[in-house]
């Protein structure tokens, strides 16, 4: 860190289509907030800058969805998203909006920089164009049905289903979602960007000068670059964002992530008159906190920007994450399958430190993790509660019980080997903890402290002072000693803990402050591994518990509004692929309505699957009926994974005998349709219905 003088940190700025779930906090702000927290407590300077992003295709979506301006859109959601980062204690120093009027300075400056000094390749091309509405479509403004999975409501860019990406020609029967018009192709004239003009110099900077770069981020950068870079459009066809600043660009504005990344300039020229030196001067540590779905963009495009811009410094790191599933399924906003952080803080009122906690301990530094509520449960349980919160209760407890309530003496004299091994923990705790948040590594380091915790519970059971008092209440005086010596030191690592918390859970670290009757000067890691941040006599408070159970009726609550939420969801009909009537099986022979009747057909909600041990073909399903809930063991296993069809609504033969299949007594029939291909559906009805209601 020496050589820096400063540093900037900057976290990606979320689009302001929607509130920020969970998957958004362990990704990016989270990490970032953690490493900015501990280089505060380090002295060092450091500007924490972010922003909602409030120009992309997704507004414009959400705005004709819910028959408001995108200005309406972005003002509504730049609030959720604002208040929702407080809550969660991300401490940002300016947290701004690309809506800003110092921001389209900024972005139409850069922009006509680079079109000044020559830049731009200007192109005509052929894109995809909507004559009802009469505007150039972006692919977000296309859907079809998917080439890979079926999905009908696919994007031109990707499929939200399978995660597949596409382009509008992959699209089978394409159309505009403004009209439902089918898109034709016409000319445009746009700006590029030659971003393989800067290909050998990346090829420099990311593969031999940054080969400390996390491995994900090097790899994905090493592969874009393997493969080629070419010139890439900077400019789109709309009236929401920042206008071209060209007097033949009437209709186009900036594309969203040519506009974008500068947002982090616009934000620091808000936040401080001397921006410059953080932008500008080589002697600052820029650092970008992003998710692995934006690393092309903050590793070879932002810079490229910035390296032809000629004044800028460039990112030392980008340390990108992967992304966080939910329940074993990629979080879907369409679908509405997240855990958004505006309803936790209302359902957990007081927990925020435990989310944080959670999605620390579990953060998907290197690859995909999954976030499961009974791991939430567990985790609060188990460590914060009986590790962390246990220690410093008992301490407590005990220091107000054996010691008046006031810091004991420690005798040093008769400190034996345990003593000892405490005091090295304690003063090693700090250069672990230090060296794994400096390498991006938080999980690391989040471990050593809770760990530290641990070990004081250990320390503490072996010590036992509560059996060093005498039975009628007055202690032994040899005895009183080593009461002190275990109470001081448990203390004085209790201390530490707040210091070392403080990054990750800077809500209980301030609880624990109040506790011990002191300030937030003692935060300042130069503190931690120190043994005498308590005067001895110091009277402190009575302890106050940390963190509280919680209990299974709320993570039970929690699932089945994470399961509903995904119901409510789908309630647009699923368009099926049609078969050539010539490759339509035969008509059965004809029946009697009286043996129709006898069918006795229910609606079901599916609510749990799994497949069947030893049988390649087979689910169990649970089947809610409305009037009870039915197993039904259904070959569908080759078409669909279990966590697929959680919500799906089915037509069920509810009167159909029992029938033994793998030793699961099966009760009822689900009905599928099957396409040219063998490819089964689900036949659905067209809006969600109660289950149990009769099919006639």
């Amino acid at each position: 860190m020496a050589e820096y003088k400063r540093i900037l940190v900057t976290a990606a700025l979320p689009y302001a289509n929607g509130p920020v779930h969970i998957g958004h906090m362990a990704g990016v702000y989270v990490p970032a907030d953690i490493y900015v927290r501990y280089q505060r407590a380090q002295k060092r300077d450091i500007k924490f800058v972010c922003g909602s992003d409030e120009h992309g295709v997704p507004i414009t979506i959400r705005a004709m969805k819910e028959g408001v301006t995108p200005q309406q859109v972005v003002d509504k959601y730049h609030a959720i998203i604002k208040e929702s980062f407080a809550q969660m204690n991300i401490s940002f120093d300016i947290y701004s909006r690309t809506s800003n009027k110092v921001h389209h300075e900024t972005a139409a400056d850069f922009f006509k920089k680079l079109y000044d000094d020559g830049l731009f390749e200007e192109k005509e091309s052929e894109q995809f164009y909507d004559e009802k509405a009469k505007v150039f479509l972006a692919d977000r403004y296309i859907v079809g049905t998917c080439p890979v999975c079926g999905n009908p409501n696919a994007y031109g860019d990707q499929c939200e289903r399978c995660g597949s990406s596409l382009s509008p020609e992959m699209l089978i029967n394409p159309r505009s979602t403004l009209s439902d018009a089918v898109p034709v192709k016409r000319k445009t004239k746009h700006w590029y960007f030659p971003l393989q003009n800067y290909e050998a110099w990346l090829k420099q900077w990311i593969l031999e000068d940054h080969k400390e770069w996390k491995n994900n981020v090097y790899g994905q950068c090493k592969s874009w670059l393997d493969n080629g870079l070419q010139p890439r459009a900077m400019t789109r066809d709309s009236n929401w964002g920042i206008k071209v600043p060209l007097p033949d660009a009437e209709g186009k504005v900036l594309y969203v992530w040519f506009d974008a990344p500068i947002g982090y300039i616009s934000a620091t020229k808000e936040l401080t008159d001397q921006w410059a030196d953080y932008w500008c001067k080589e002697d600052t540590k820029l650092v970008h906190f992003i998710g692995k779905d934006n690393i092309v963009f903050h590793c070879i495009i932002f810079p490229a920007m910035l390296k032809a811009h000629k004044d800028f410094v460039l990112p030392d790191n980008v340390p990108a994450n992967e992304f966080l599933n939910i329940e074993g399924e990629k979080v879907s906003t369409s679908r509405n399958w997240a855990v958004w952080v505006n309803e936790y803080v209302k359902d957990f009122p007081g927990c925020e430190d435990v989310l944080r906690y959670v999605l620390c301990s579990n953060a998907p530094e290197t690859k995909d993790n999954d976030f499961t509520w009974k791991d939430f449960q567990e985790k609060n349980n188990s460590e914060l509660v009986s590790i962390f919160g246990n220690f410093v209760n008992r301490t407590f407890v005990l220091m107000h019980k054996l010691c008046g309530g006031k810091v004991p003496s420690l005798h040093e004299d008769i400190l034996d080997e345990s003593d000892k091994r405490l005091i090295e923990e304690i003063q090693g705790a700090r250069d672990k903890v230090q060296g794994s948040i400096e390498e991006y590594k938080f999980r690391d380091a989040l471990f050593e402290v809770i760990d530290l915790a641990r070990k004081g519970n250990k320390y503490l059971q072996e010590k036992e002072p509560w059996k060093k008092v005498a039975s009628n209440q007055s202690p032994v005086t040899s005895d009183q000693k080593l009461i002190d010596n275990c109470l001081h030191l448990c203390l004085q690592l209790t201390a530490n803990l707040a210091i070392l918390i403080n990054p990750f859970l800077p809500a209980t670290s301030k609880k624990m402050l109040h506790m011990m009757k002191v300030v937030d000067k003692i935060l300042d890691w130069e503190n931690a591994g120190k043994l005498k941040l308590l005067s001895v006599g110091y009277s402190l408070r009575a302890p106050e518990l940390l963190f509280r159970k919680i209990e299974d009726a709320e993570i039970a609550a929690q699932v089945e509004k994470l399961k509903s939420g995904l119901v409510a969801s789908n309630q647009s009909p699923v368009t099926i692929n049609q078969q050539p009537a010539s490759e339509q099986p035969a008509i059965k022979s004809t029946i009697q309505y009286d043996d129709f009747a006898k069918l006795d057909l229910r609606t079901g909600t599916i609510l749990s699957a799994e497949k069947v041990e030893k049988a390649d073909k087979l689910l169990k399903l649970e089947i809610d009926l409305g009037f009870e809930k039915r197993t039904i063991v259904s070959g569908i296993a080759l078409h669909f994974k279990p966590e697929e069809i959680i919500g799906k609504q089915v037509v069920v033969v509810a009167n159909l005998a029992p029938r033994k299949m793998r030793g699961i007594e099966s009760n009822g029939m689900i009905l599928m349709a099957e396409d040219s291909s063998g490819k089964l559906h689900f036949v659905n009805p067209d809006n969600m219905i109660n289950p149990g209601a009769p099919v006639t």
